[in-house]
């Protein structure tokens, strides 16, 4: 018996044992020939299908998609990226190599700033802590009926899904609620980090980290427990160096950042990527969130301080 599986704002079609065993996950890079035509991205086997991970160049929304091998066409990167270079996609793409020198903090920190709010992005790093509930139950109470489903951007790590079925299944069901619509970004599979090392030698950049592992695990993850992951990344720490940053970028993922992480003081501003983490190592920023809904009930009620969704935010500050 098939059933709708409603993730952010898609809806697939699936049978009730689609989400079967995964084997041979791998980047496939291609095009669909069905107009509009998608940008594949990740290929692997699944209930003896080929299914694909596609990303649409124009609204930068992505999507599982089972199709024969007929229908599909495979194409180097470099004939990808001019095939589509017109579109949001690759100029995302082409924007985020001019940001890759930072050692933090290096991506996208602030997208369109003609808007009247910011994008949140929440982190869940690995804890052992429960999931903040109450900073979604918050911001529901805060947004709606303004805004429903509410649109906000989830960082999440695969130790995190592992530790917390429960919080994830909370999630999922605010989503088919109707409450949240979810952007799913990778935010790696261990996020490793050190607090005796200094950052340039922690996060990502630890010696003998496995990058490629880092990122498809974490996908695969991610599609096990019904999400559809995003084409972003966001480094764990915000860390990155120029050669690890370039080799996101070749997976096929656009690196996001912040211009406003609240739990270091830093205000939001128009167009703002906003973060905090509700993994509950972070009350000072769950707090200071709070505290800044609070302060603009009015401005949310007239409609004149919103949330928006990321990949809308992106295409249009690159351009459609």
């Amino acid at each position: 018996m098939a059933r709708f599986l409603r993730i952010g704002c898609l809806v697939m079609l699936i049978s009730a044992n689609a989400m079967g065993q995964m084997s041979d996950y791998r980047v496939y890079f291609g095009t669909t020939l069905k107009r509009p035509q998608q940008v594949i991205l990740r290929q692997w086997q699944q209930n003896r299908q080929l299914r694909y991970l596609t990303v649409n160049p124009q609204t930068l929304e992505t999507a599982i998609v089972s199709l024969p091998s007929s229908t599909v066409q495979p194409l180097p990167w470099v004939k990808l990226a001019q095939q589509f270079q017109q579109t949001p996609y690759l100029r995302a793409i082409r924007a985020e190599h001019q940001r890759d020198q930072n050692l933090q903090d290096a991506g996208l920190e602030r997208a369109d700033t003609t808007e009247r709010g910011f994008s949140l992005t929440i982190d869940l790093c690995p804890s052992n802590k429960p999931l903040t509930r109450s900073v979604f139950e918050q911001l529901i109470a805060a947004f709606e009926p303004e805004e429903k489903p509410i649109p906000i951007t989830i960082t999440i790590t695969g130790l995190w899904m592992a530790r917390h079925a429960q919080d994830l299944a909370y999630l999922k069901g605010l989503v088919s609620r109707g409450d949240l619509t979810i952007t799913w970004v990778n935010h790696s599979y261990y996020h490793h980090y050190d607090p005796r090392l200094p950052l340039s030698v922690n996060f990502l950049l630890e010696p003998n980290t496995n990058l490629t592992n880092e990122i498809l695990l974490n996908e695969q993850a991610m599609i096990k427990n019904g999400l559809i992951p995003s084409p972003f990344f966001r480094f764990p720490g915000l860390v990155s160096d120029k050669f690890v940053f370039d080799r996101v970028l070749a997976f096929g993922l656009l690196p996001i950042g912040c211009d406003a992480w609240l739990a270091k003081n830093q205000q939001p501003k128009q167009g703002s990527l906003v973060l905090i983490h509700a993994n509950g190592n972070e009350p000072v920023g769950i707090a200071d969130f709070m505290r800044l809904i609070r302060q603009k009930a009015a401005s949310i009620r007239n409609k004149t301080w919103l949330l928006y969704q990321l990949p809308t935010s992106i295409v249009d500050t690159v351009g459609k």
